[in-house]
């Protein structure tokens, strides 16, 4: 039993690995694949198998996938241009006979309206139109996300956005690395999705308590209308276009796209999972 596991020169794909292997799944049966390969070397003197494979060559991706038997799919990172390279990931995987992917997907991506999901939603669809056998992995917010803002406050900045009383039940990288890894290991996943997320969901004033606990002094946070963020941004030195994400990821927050605690990841994962102030106190 093969698995493959893509973007593993990437942190989550990294830790995925390393749940596959704290699984038990031996190293030759891994094969991790990227375009950094020399990130990864540590990973092939201990037995896993590693090979070279770009979203955009089809043909790099059709010998990494040879003989595969499992395919844990991770997201490209380019948002916005992402279809091509999913494309021709799900195209090589069905070439291949996969028998069953595991694709890190966004949180309610069939229906939610985060900036991020359209792409997730059309590579669902791809997946299924293609008749591979898959689940979808509805990764919620990355707590290692917010280690920007612990910079920010250990500077004495101001934490600025526009997400409004907004919850979000994030998880570190780790946990949803670990789900992924169940669902690859275990029986009885294909064809479903999860919506993976954190035991607790948490708001920006929470956020800047704990920052403020982290690093011994008051933290300030200033919330914005969206139109006041968008300026904000802008007169940061953001690009119009990615100041437009950004405020629109803030307005979805605000609007409650992150904040479902389902339950889903800590269910898989056979434990809590490690809180936002765990996460930032390690970082």
């Amino acid at each position: 039993m093969t698995t493959v596991v893509t973007g593993a020169t990437g942190h989550f794909g990294r830790l995925a690995i390393e749940a596959l292997l704290a699984r038990g799944v031996a190293p030759g049966e891994i094969v991790a694949t990227g375009r950094r390969i020399g990130l990864v070397s540590d990973l092939a003197a201990r037995g896993v198998v590693v090979y070279f494979a770009s979203y955009d060559d089809p043909a790099t991706l059709d010998a990494a996938f040879a003989g595969a038997d499992k395919l844990l799919f991770v997201s490209g990172s380019d948002v916005g241009r992402r279809m091509q390279q999913h494309r021709n990931v799900v195209a090589a995987a069905a070439r291949a006979g996969i028998r069953h992917v595991a694709y890190t997907s966004g949180p309610h991506a069939d229906h939610s309206t985060l900036p991020v999901n359209p792409e997730h939603k059309a590579t669902e669809e791809l997946l299924t139109a293609s008749g591979v056998p898959a689940t979808f992995l509805r990764d919620n917010w990355y707590s290692e996300n917010y280690l920007g803002d612990l910079a920010t406050a250990r500077q004495g900045g101001e934490i600025i956005s526009a997400t409004g009383a907004g919850r979000i039940a994030s998880a570190p990288r780790a946990d949803y690395a670990e789900a992924a890894a169940a669902v690859l290991t275990q029986d009885g996943h294909q064809g479903k999705a999860y919506e993976l997320a954190g035991d607790t969901a948490w708001d920006y004033d929470e956020l800047v308590a704990i920052l403020s606990r982290l690093v011994g002094h008051e933290v300030v946070r200033r919330d914005l209308t969206p139109l006041q963020r968008q300026a904000q941004l802008e007169a940061a030195g953001l690009p119009p276009d990615a100041a437009d994400f950004v405020t629109a990821m803030d307005a979805s927050i605000a609007g409650g796209a992150l904040a479902d605690v389902t339950g889903d990841l800590s269910r898989l994962i056979g434990r809590p999972t490690v809180p936002l102030a765990t996460t930032l106190a390690a970082g």
